[in-house]
């Protein structure tokens, strides 16, 4: 029925505009029947053409002095026309040119990957990979769509059978589906590991300690929406007209910030990061040439926005090194908050940063969007090297197993860096293994790692960059704690300066004072008395744990000298 209504409302504006601007409307028209949205260039010298109302209304995708860009489906587009501003449409980049597509090739008659893949070979090239390095990869589809496409990842590791102490690295691309710079990439980039394997001594050591997750096409309804053979036609949406880009819960704004539902691509990503525990990972877009790094939410910086800008610089300098004269030198020579560059809500960026505590990143790959695909192998040489870099950063900082100190089980526990945590930034160890990875830039940091039921133990650690600082921890299990008894017992005065007061219900027949580093400190032992004055004057500033044993119970109680 709305389809309908904007039909008849298209119709009665192009028999009342001027002749231009009904040159334009049924332009609009035309690409919407056609593709289900429209891209629409928006000229800024309005004052009713500013940002807070334009991405209320539409989809941005690019700002520059003089214009935005933007997308919109049907309805974003009839909500837009009720502004009455003024705007070109745009031809849509899938359809600038007849694109070069692959047919009926296998993988190892490829040598030179100047091509875009129509979908079938898509699925046979990410078959060829598996046939061609059995052992090493493996083909997993983490959602079936109801077009029958799939979203597929390329699983690398040099060994599939069990889970290591390795980081759990991710690579996507084209989740807008004419953004394919990194789809062609991404396929080439699973050859170039797979193949280097056993004889490049950096792929190999990279294979070797990464747990390595690549899906090239995010999604392929968009991509394919002008038929399985080819990209021509191309769009940036899922099938159901929705940016999944901005349909992802928000740290700001919550969940639904788009008020849409949750599209079946955004479900897929979601259940998939869920049941895995990426330390790092990047989302490959196009349209723009930089490295963009969170937050895109809040104006605020994120905790490790040092090592946000070490990273991002290393990328981009490496493809000033390697690439054409004037590539990738978008904004900050290459690089952008993603604040600094424009605001987005439900982005899948800020989705892993802060419901997943995994540094992700947005890389857009090319200004072109669909390049000619004698160019991609350009693109390739360009980049390949930071996509090594960026990818090998996830096995540096600081890591290591948390495990109980009594049994050596495996714990999953909270990685916290007092003083410089925040907005999600904490880590945690995974399950099975207890293996966590704090990615961190060159410094020194107390770091406490905490788990239910156990003491919290604190340490300093040196990091270095460019090498990961190994820290294994164990913890000690608070055997027989009475929570409700603790409870009960006050300590006072806390923080203290020298004594402090304890004050039972029980007879203390026995306590300790353990440091923040497991260590038993202070061991009173005959004690039998309900209140009890400790002189800790001999020990430093910081953050200590009581256990109080009476005949019944043991408990345990926090407390701080100044």
């Amino acid at each position: 029925m709305k389809q309908i209504l904007l039909l008849f409302f298209l119709a009665f504006m192009v028999t009342v505009l001027p002749a231009q601007e009904r040159e334009q409307l049924a332009m609009a028209q035309h690409y919407l029947n056609l593709q289900g949205e429209v891209c629409l260039r928006i000229p800024s010298g309005n004052p009713k053409a500013d940002f807070q109302t334009l991405n209320s209304l539409v989809v941005i995708d690019k700002i520059t002095d003089a214009y935005f860009e933007v997308y919109a489906n049907k309805s974003q587009f009839e909500a837009f026309l009720k502004t009455g501003l003024q705007f070109e449409v745009l031809i849509p980049a899938s359809m600038l040119r007849q694109p070069v597509m692959l047919t009926n090739t296998r993988l190892k008659d490829i040598t030179s990957w100047d091509f875009y893949p129509t979908y079938d070979e898509y699925v046979t090239l990410m078959q060829d990979f598996v046939n061609d390095y059995p052992g090493l990869c493996e083909l997993v589809n983490i959602k079936t769509l109801n077009s029958g496409h799939k979203i597929l990842f390329i699983h690398i590791n040099n060994d599939l059978s069990e889970e290591q102490n390795e980081p759990e690295f991710m690579y996507t691309a084209s989740m807008h589906g004419n953004e394919l710079t990194g789809y062609v990439l991404m396929l080439h980039y699973i050859d170039y590991l797979l193949s280097n394997y056993g004889t490049d001594e950096r792929v190999t050591n990279l294979v070797d300690n990464i747990d390595v997750w690549i899906n090239p096409l995010a999604n392929p309804d968009g991509t394919y929406m002008g038929g399985d053979n080819t990209v021509y036609g191309a769009k940036r949406f899922n099938a159901n007209g929705v940016d999944f880009n901005r349909n992802f819960p928000d740290p700001d704004d919550g969940p639904h910030p788009d008020n849409k539902v949750y599209q079946p691509e955004t479900m897929a990503f979601m259940d998939f990061a869920d049941e895995h525990h990426f330390v790092m990972s990047a989302n490959l877009h196009g349209g723009a040439e930089l490295i963009n790094y969170p937050w895109d939410t809040w104006k605020k910086l994120t905790a490790d926005d040092n090592w946000w800008q070490y990273v991002s610089r290393a990328f981009a300098d490496t493809i000033h090194l390697n690439g054409a004269n004037g590539y990738f030198t978008d904004l900050d020579n290459g690089i952008t908050n993603g604040y600094a560059w424009y605001t987005i809500s439900g982005g899948r960026q800020d989705y892993m940063n802060y419901f997943q505590h995994c540094r992700e990143a947005t890389i857009e790959l090319s200004t072109e969007k669909i390049p000619q695909a004698s160019h991609l192998p350009g693109y390739w040489d360009y980049t390949y090297r930071s996509f090594l870099n960026y990818m090998e950063e996830s096995a540096f900082g600081v890591r290591g197993v948390i495990t109980d100190s009594k049994t050596g089980n495996p714990l999953k526990a909270k990685v916290y860096i007092e003083g410089h945590d925040l907005d999600s930034s904490c880590v945690f160890s995974s399950l099975p293994v207890g293996d966590y990875h704090r990615l961190l830039k060159g410094g020194t940091y107390k770091i406490t790692y905490s788990a239910k039921g156990y003491f919290p133990k604190t340490i300093t650690v040196n990091v270095t960059d460019g090498k990961a600082t190994i820290q294994d921890v164990k913890l000690e299990l608070k055997t027989g704690v009475d929570e409700q008894f603790a409870r009960l017992i006050t300590v006072y005065p806390n923080p203290f300066q020298n004594t402090f007061i304890i004050n039972s219900p029980s007879k203390i027949e026995h306590l300790e004072v353990i440091s923040s580093k497991g260590k038993v400190v202070l061991n009173q032992i005959g004690i039998s008395e309900d209140i009890i004055s400790i002189d800790a004057s001999f020990l430093p500033s910081g953050v200590y744990f009581i256990k109080l044993f009476t005949k019944n119970s043991v408990a345990v109680k926090k407390v701080v000298r100044k």
